[in-house]
């Protein structure tokens, strides 16, 4: 079974797909991408840690997202890796627009459930379009090492779009959920819309 067909019932769909030029115009500037990359999975897993210290009475919540953790750290160090074999340098952090667009769309006030649903659904956003994006790379680039590499780490981050989901169904009514992850991918979107278009930024 393919990873699409196993994961077809699970996904909820991206409502923009990534602009086709993108993927060439990565491929041309790959060091940035490839720096850009380290520093998301370094976030990702900073994320997770905040979520575990901030709910730290949920059980479930903590044992789900600790290997997710090591995991996400796990891909920072492969990312490097991939820096240093091709002689490349670990830069600075640039700023990431993206997960900056993300940030205001988060509600406010409430809850400590409706906290946690919010947080809960913008990984898994991110989570969504990682994974789309690894896709094309692994799909089109030309280093066949990258394609590999990339492919991995797509299975890797729709396991982890489809946790934070199912934690999210779990401490808030599911039928909240879905409707707020309407919202989330709409939104999404018009990030995208409008966002300018570079091969140095991974988002």
């Amino acid at each position: 079974m393919t990873w699409e067909e196993s994961t077809k019932q699970k996904m909820l769909h991206l409502k923009l797909p990534t602009d086709p030029r993108w993927v060439g115009i990565a491929e041309m500037q790959i060091e940035d991408i490839l720096v850009d990359h380290a520093y998301c999975e370094q976030k990702a897993a900073s994320s997770c840690i905040s979520l575990i210290l901030r709910f730290n009475d949920l059980d479930e919540l903590v044992d789900t997202l600790t290997p997710i953790v090591a995991e996400e750290w796990g891909h920072f160090e492969r990312v490097l890796e991939q820096l240093r074999k091709r002689g490349m340098k670990f830069g600075f952090p640039r700023k990431d627009e993206y997960v900056i667009k993300l940030n205001e769309f988060v509600k406010k006030g409430g809850n400590r459930k409706q906290h946690l649903t919010e947080h809960l659904l913008m990984n898994a956003l991110i989570e969504a379009r990682s994974c789309e994006r690894f896709k094309l790379l692994s799909k089109n680039i030309n280093d066949e090492e990258l394609q590999k590499f990339y492919y991995e780490l797509m299975i890797s981050e729709a396991g982890h779009f489809v946790t934070f989901i199912e934690l999210a169904k779990k401490y808030q009514d599911p039928d909240i959920v879905n409707l707020r992850w309407k919202e989330w991918l709409e939104y999404e979107a018009e990030i995208l819309r409008n966002l300018e278009l570079r091969g140095d930024r991974m988002h």
